[in-house]
């Protein structure tokens, strides 16, 4: 089975349960192959859990949910070591974290100490308890739903926790034609429930190296080198795009293009994931709220509007 086909059994899969939503399932599997994180944020109820558990489900691999609440601790997260009375050592009881899927449900109602927890997990695939390094299994990819930060109990995401996650994606409504799709599809049982995998470990590991070896062209390099330093310059930004930024924009160019069946990158791929892979890396000079990140949506716009499109 080559790569186009088994990127279209995922995204079929997948889309039997979020109905309608196929350019938001597109973006998640984006940062699969790219070997990245995603942010799924949106309010309540419009299916942010069921997207993440519907990618777990697709995959024969193992799956851990986190479901994060004020009181979780790092230790809930990573493991913790245990002494050993008889052996006069420390055994290490590996957490939730050491699974192919994590599913951190409400991430943002855990406190700051607790979200950090995952930096390291994040970004060098691996955790350390007690001096120890304990590496992550391979694929590994963490999808994080969070309800906006004007909801009540929850607590704004630090900048170094945004920055691990390659792209935020919102879902959205429905409209009504989907939703009666949604009702039928409830009709009887949960579509959840009847899921099975489509694919497995190796699966993902072999899109994860065809993505690599997607050709991207000097041109369209220089292009997202200068959408970064178009929001570093910005007089509207306290901090514009850093250079992991840029790497991620790269990557996740790479990966959309294979999964639009394609070995090579256009404009159009860079001009697609400027916005979920950059926004939130943005922060404007009054800082970080719902009014705020729209004005920021607006700066990117214009940037995208203003450099010219690579041949």
């Amino acid at each position: 089975m080559d790569s186009n086909i088994k990127i279209e059994a995922l995204i079929d899969n997948i889309e039997r349960v979020l109905i309608g939503k196929r350019e938001c399932v597109k973006l998640v599997i984006v940062g699969l192959i790219a070997r990245g994180h995603v942010l799924i944020e949106d309010v309540p109820g419009v299916g942010k859990t069921t997207l993440a558990r519907a990618l777990a489900k697709s995959i024969d691999c193992s799956f851990q949910r986190i479901q994060f609440t004020p009181d979780l601790l790092p230790g809930d997260i990573i493991g913790i070591s245990i002494f050993q009375q008889l052996s006069g050592q420390l055994l290490f009881k590996p957490g939730p974290i050491f699974a192919s899927v994590i599913l951190a449900d409400e991430i943002n109602r855990a406190t700051p100490r607790t979200q950090s927890s995952l930096l390291e997990a994040m970004n060098d695939f691996q955790v350390s308890v007690d001096g120890t390094t304990h590496n992550l299994p391979n694929p590994f990819i963490v999808l994080a739903t969070q309800n906006p930060t004007e909801f009540e109990g929850t607590y704004p995401l630090p900048e170094s926790q945004l920055d691990r996650f390659l792209m935020r994606v919102k879902i959205g409504y429905p409209d009504l034609e989907q939703e009666m799709k949604i009702l039928s599809s409830h009709s009887s049982s949960s579509p959840l429930d009847n899921l099975t995998p489509v694919l497995d470990a190796e699966d993902i590991l072999g899109l994860q190296k065809a993505a690599e070896k997607v050709h991207i062209d000097k041109s369209l390099m220089e292009y997202i080198l200068k959408i970064a330093a178009k929001t570093r310059e910005s007089k509207y930004l306290e901090l514009g795009i850093s250079p992991r930024g840029c790497l991620n924009l790269f990557r996740a160019s790479k990966a959309l293009a294979l999964v639009q069946k394609r070995k090579f990158c256009i404009p159009d791929d860079i001009k697609k994931l400027t916005l979920p892979v950059l926004l939130h890396r943005l922060i404007t000079k009054n800082g970080r709220n719902l009014d705020v990140m729209q004005d920021a949506h607006e700066i990117l716009l214009d940037i995208l509007e203003e450099l010219p499109i690579p041949e």
